[in-house]
């Protein structure tokens, strides 16, 4: 083979796909997570991993500190390679790991950071679980129209989920009957609001109350943002203006093959995935 002949390079696949962070660790909590928003993969791919969010992704925490940390980035990207190029071997693969007696018992947080992407990738999370009775799973997600179309009908046993806002689909949420999570500025505004925090420990949020009051984190430039408000008012806020400017924009300038549309089911770059969710 000349030296100039391309070579194609496998991915390493992680040699453990869940892991713990000590504030997990102390409540029995082990964690799954992908890069937050999108990612770029090494062979030039991008991917969303949140693809209804918005208000929350100007306030990610995990889009900041730690997360950033090449090692710590390149773990989650293997992560979604690994679900993007094989997705029958990871759920395999999961389920093996998941029936280790050390997690017989315990509770998984599905997305520390990202979300369900896709519908293949949702169900093979169901297989998962339906697989692993003895673990208990959990998720925050903004994904609303695909859990009351996928999930809901037919959820896992041992799954618990919360609808969190401050995503493009808050408007399918109906606070009356689904268990929601809203960030808060402080614990303060969560009680004055009569919700719940799930500040002592991540598992009230799907154990606690309905009503799920998550405190802001104390990052100052994330705070700023927020402006005091509840994340669920901002992003109240920010679907207001764009029904303005689309009513606007039908109204000088009917049928424009250039009017915003939704992200395509391709794979959109990093960055339009930035520019969707604002």
């Amino acid at each position: 083979m000349s030296s100039s002949a391309s070579v194609t390079t496998v991915p390493a696949r992680p040699a453990r796909l869940l892991t713990q962070n000590r504030e997990m660790r102390a409540i029995g909590v082990w964690n799954w997570t992908l890069p937050a928003l999108a990612a770029r993969l090494p062979d030039g791919r991008t991917q969303v991993t949140c693809p209804a969010a918005s208000a929350c992704a100007r306030i990610c925490y995990a889009r900041n500190g730690t997360y950033l940390f090449p090692a710590v980035k390149a773990k989650h990207t293997a992560n979604l390679a690994y679900v993007l190029d094989d997705l029958p071997g990871w759920t395999d693969a999961m389920i093996r790991e998941l029936s280790a007696p050390r997690l017989i018992g315990k509770f998984v947080r599905v997305h520390d950071a990202g979300d369900f992407f896709s519908d293949a990738y949702t169900l093979a999370w169901c297989r998962v679980m339906r697989a692993c009775p003895p673990v208990t799973f959990y998720a925050y997600t903004k994904e609303v129209r695909r859990f009351k179309r996928l999930i809901e009908p037919d959820p896992p046993e041992n799954f618990l989920w919360v609808y969190s806002y401050g995503g493009r689909e808050d408007s399918l949420i109906d606070p009356d009957r689904d268990r929601v999570a809203d960030v808060f500025p402080d614990e303060d505004a969560i009680t004055e609001a009569g919700w719940s925090s799930q500040e002592a420990s991540d598992l009230l949020a799907v154990l606690g109350p309905r009503l799920v009051g998550v405190p802001a984190n104390r990052i100052p430039h994330f705070l700023k943002r927020m402006g005091g408000r509840r994340l669920s008012q901002w992003q109240a806020e920010i679907d207001a203006e764009r029904t303005r400017k689309r009513r606007r924009h039908l109204r000088l300038v009917p049928n424009d093959p250039s009017a915003p549309t939704p992200m395509p089911d391709g794979q959109p770059s990093a960055d339009a995935a930035e520019r969707y969710a604002a």
